[in-house]
């Protein structure tokens, strides 16, 4: 998939229209609703990733955005949301950089729905983080999300089993739908669904990956240093891993901020041998 800040020229300028249209389009809907929006965008997006005929004639740029719009009403009306049926006429009306980039920012805006429908969006980010965690933990349930052989339906019920009852309901939808997505595994879609969470509540994400335990003292100040640096709220990911021999590493999008103590050896056996 491809997240926001790899979309480039018309692609990203139109994530921005349907992000607008989004945020309007939902501002008088209850969860319920914007969850039932979501669930759909991601069927739309599905549907437009297998069907590559479809897929050319809506990001066909000598087509007349009237009848790439008209085509969608056509096809859609009736079998999905009115509101997911708007925003998929309103991207075909856009101009794309790859026909790829359509049926991944449906899945973005799936994702910002299903966000926006939970009853503490906060949570969302920690709690999709937690089940990734938990994924990079077991081998065997990787390996079992991973085959083949498995229907959509088997992975979807076994994730349901682990999670029943223990995350927001719009968590495990998206941990559900992680299964089907564009991401080569859940465990990458869990990631970017995460990052996404975070921008709905206008912040970033930062795995820190230390060699202890933060305090909450330090934890708070670290959030605030980021967030003078970045200009926006910074959602921490805290990852203990003593092999680091003290410090912390820091990795925010393409950043990444290393003083830890293995680093720093590295850095002089490098300059050592030349």
């Amino acid at each position: 998939m491809t997240g926001s800040s790899t979309l480039r020229g018309p692609s990203a300028e139109a994530l921005s229209v349907l992000e607008k249209r989004l945020g309007s389009d939902l501002g008088d809907v209850g969860s319920r609703k914007a969850s039932e929006v979501g669930t759909n965008l991601f069927e739309l997006s599905r549907v437009i990733r297998h069907e590559p005929r479809l897929r050319r004639a809506l990001t066909d740029v000598s087509a007349e955005p009237s009848a790439k719009a008209d085509l969608v009403k056509a096809v859609f009306s009736g079998k999905v949301d009115d509101i997911a049926t708007g925003l998929l006429a309103t991207a075909a009306e856009q101009r794309w950089t790859a026909t790829h980039d359509l049926p991944d920012v449906l899945e973005r805006l799936g994702v910002e729905c299903l966000v926006r429908s939970a009853e503490d969006p906060g949570r969302i980010a920690d709690e999709l983080f937690a089940v990734e965690r938990m994924l990079h933990s077991a081998p065997e349930l990787r390996i079992a999300l991973a085959d083949p052989a498995r229907s959509v339906a088997d992975k979807q019920g076994l994730l349901e089993s682990l999670l029943s009852g223990k995350t927001l309901a719009a968590t495990a939808r998206l941990v559900e739908l992680a299964v089907s997505g564009s991401h080569r595994t859940v465990g990458l879609a869990l990631a970017d669904y995460q990052r996404i969470a975070a921008s709905v509540q206008d912040g970033r994400v930062a795995t820190v990956r230390t060699a202890r335990q933060l305090t909450d003292a330090e934890v708070r100040r670290l959030e605030a240093a980021l967030k003078r640096q970045y200009h926006r709220s910074v959602h921490l990911n805290l990852v203990v891993e003593p092999d680091l021999i003290g410090g912390l590493r820091i990795e925010i999008g393409d950043d990444v901020i290393d003083g830890s103590v293995a680093n720093r050896l590295d850095d002089a056996r490098r300059r050592l041998v030349g």
